[in-house]
C-alpha cells in the first residue's frame, strides 16, 4: 500500500479529492542539490530511484553527477524522509520551492472570460488554455488574411487538430522556411507563449522594422504554437506537471510518451526509458506517436525549403546546438556555435539574462530521439533548442508576470537567428537560386546606376 501512495503522489495517478479531480501538489517541494563526491551521487541516484522522485534536472538518476545541479521535486508525505535521509548522508540542499501548490495557484490566469476578445485584447502576458489558443489562431488568420494562413498539420492521440501558422508576404516565387515549434512538453508554458508573442511581434512590426521587413521578403515563417495539444491541455486540466503526449500504454495502465524522444534520430539509445511510467518514455518505436509523425510528415515534404529548425523548451537557459547521442559535432558546428553565441549575447543586452551555448551532450545531458538531432540530421542546416527561463528558481512554473521579459529577450535572440540565415542565403536582400543539377548558386540582384553628366 505505502509503494502505490508513493507512485500516485510521485507519477500523477489520480487520487479523486473531496473538492477537485485535480492532482494537487500541496506542500510538495523542489530542492536544489550539488553533490560532492560519488558516494553522494550513488546515495541520490538510490534515493530518486526508489522513492520515484519526479527529477527536474537531469531527468534520469544516471545522469546525476558531483558539482552538477540536481532539482527533485519531493512530494509532500515523503519531504521530511528524503530530507533526514540527505542529512544522514552529509548532503547539503536548498528550498527552491517550498509549496508547489501555492506557485501553481498563483501562475493561473485568475480569470480568463477577460481574453475572449481577441486578437485585439489578448493577454500575452497571461498563459492562455488550447481552447483559447485555437480562437486566437483563427482570429490572427482573419485579421491578417494578407499575411497569415492556418494550415492542417494532423491529428493528436486524442483525436485533437493540429495546426500551425504561416507567416508569408505575397510572392510570386519560392521562398525558403524559418521553422519553430512550442509545446512539445506539456509542463513548459512559457514555451507556447513565446511563440503567441513571437507571432504578435512579428505582425505588428514588419512593416516598421526594417529587419523583419527584409527576411520576411525571402523567408516564410511557419509557427506550431502547441505540438503537444492534449498533454497541454492534461496540464491544464488536471496535472499542472505533466510533460509526455496522452498515448494509452499497457492497456491503459500507464499514458504517455516523451515527444522529444520519438524522433528517428539514433531513437532508444541515450538518455530514455523504455518503461511507460517515465517521464522520458521513447515510445514504442521512432515516430510511433501521431503528433510526431504529423511533424515529421511535413518538414519531410519541405525540408528542401527548411534552412532554420527552432524548438523552443523551458527551463535552464540554453541555447543548445546537435547533438545529444553523441559528442562528434556536426560538420557546420563552428559556424552553428557562432550564430547562437551571437543570438545569446542579444538576448543578454536586453535584461541581462545570461544563455549558455552548446550542444546537449557537452553541456546538458546525453539524449536520443530529439527533433532539433533529427531536423539537422536529414539536411536542415540550421537547428537550436531553446530552454527558456529560469535556472531553477521557478522551473517549470515561471510565473505569468515573467513571460513578458522572457519573450521580449527571447524574441532578440531568435530575430537574431532568423537575420543570420537571411543574410547567409540571401545577401544584400538578393535572391538566391540554387540550382542542384548544375551545382550553381546564381545571386540575382538589381543593381541601379545613376550617371551624371
Amino acid at each position: 500500500m505505502l509503494l502505490f501512495l508513493r507512485m500516485a503522489v510521485c507519477l500523477g495517478i489520480l487520487i479523486p479529492g473531496k473538492f477537485s479531480l485535480k492532482l494537487q501538489y500541496d506542500g510538495d517541494q523542489v530542492l536544489h542539490i550539488v553533490p560532492e563526491t560519488l558516494q553522494q551521487v550513488q546515495h541520490l541516484q538510490q534515493l530518486c530511484s526508489t522513492l520515484l522522485l519526479d527529477l527536474w534536472k537531469p531527468l534520469l538518476p544516471e545522469d546525476i553527477w558531483a558539482g552538477e545541479d540536481l532539482h527533485i521535486r519531493v512530494p509532500a508525505p515523503l519531504v521530511q524522509e528524503v530530507k533526514d535521509s540527505l542529512d544522514q548522508h552529509m548532503i547539503s540542499y536548498k528550498i527552491l520551492i517550498h509549496d508547489v501548490q501555492e506557485l501553481v495557484d498563483q501562475s493561473a490566469p485568475e480569470d480568463t472570460s477577460s481574453h475572449k476578445q481577441i486578437p485585439e485584447n489578448y493577454d500575452y502576458t497571461q498563459y492562455h488554455p488550447m481552447e483559447e489558443i485555437y480562437t486566437w489562431m483563427a482570429q490572427i488568420q482573419e485579421s491578417n488574411s494578407e499575411l497569415v494562413t492556418q494550415h492542417y498539420l494532423g491529428e493528436t492521440v486524442e483525436n485533437r487538430t493540429i495546426y500551425y501558422l504561416q507567416i508569408s508576404q505575397p510572392s510570386d516565387r519560392t521562398k525558403k522556411i524559418i521553422w519553430m515549434d512550442c509545446g512539445i512538453h506539456a509542463r513548459e508554458w512559457i514555451s507556447p507563449a513565446f511563440c503567441q508573442w513571437f507571432v504578435k511581434e512579428i505582425l505588428q512590426n514588419y512593416e516598421s522594422d526594417p529587419k523583419i521587413k527584409k527576411f520576411l521578403q525571402n523567408l516564410d515563417l511557419y509557427i506550431l504554437p502547441v505540438l503537444n495539444i492534449d498533454g497541454y491541455i492534461y496540464s491544464w486540466e488536471t496535472a499542472r506537471l505533466w510533460r509526455k503526449n496522452r498515448s494509452p500504454h499497457m492497456n491503459g495502465t500507464c499514458y504517455g510518451t516523451d515527444l522529444n524522444r520519438n524522433f528517428n534520430s539514433s531513437w532508444g539509445t541515450l538518455g530514455v526509458s523504455y518503461n511507460c511510467s517515465s517521464e522520458i518514455f521513447c515510445g514504442t518505436g521512432p515516430e510511433s506517436e501521431p503528433e510526431t509523425r504529423a511533424v515529421v510528415q511535413l518538414i519531410e515534404r519541405k525540408k528542401s525549403d527548411i534552412l532554420c529548425y527552432l524548438t523552443i523548451h523551458s527551463y535552464g537557459q540554453y541555447i543548445l546546438t546537435p547533438y545529444g547521442s553523441t559528442t562528434e559535432p556536426p560538420n557546420n558546428n563552428e559556424e552553428l556555435m557562432h550564430v547562437a553565441q551571437t543570438a545569446a549575447a542579444a538576448l543578454t543586452e536586453k535584461y541581462g539574462t545570461s544563455y549558455e551555448v552548446g550542444s546537449t551532450s557537452l553541456i546538458l545531458y546525453n539524449n536520443s530521439g530529439s527533433s532539433r538531432d533529427w531536423a539537422h540530421m536529414i539536411g536542415i542546416p540550421f537547428s537550436y533548442t531553446f530552454e527558456l527561463r529560469d535556472k531553477g528558481t521557478y522551473g517549470f512554473i515561471l510565473p505569468a508576470d515573467q513571460i513578458q521579459p522572457t519573450c521580449e529577450e527571447t524574441m532578440l535572440a531568435v530575430t537574431t537567428i532568423i537575420d543570420y540565415v537571411d543574410q547567409k542565403y540571401f545577401p544584400g536582400g538578393a535572391m538566391m537560386l540554387t540550382s542542384s543539377r548544375l551545382g550553381l548558386s546564381l545571386s540575382l540582384t538589381a543593381v541601379l546606376t545613376l550617371i551624371v553628366p
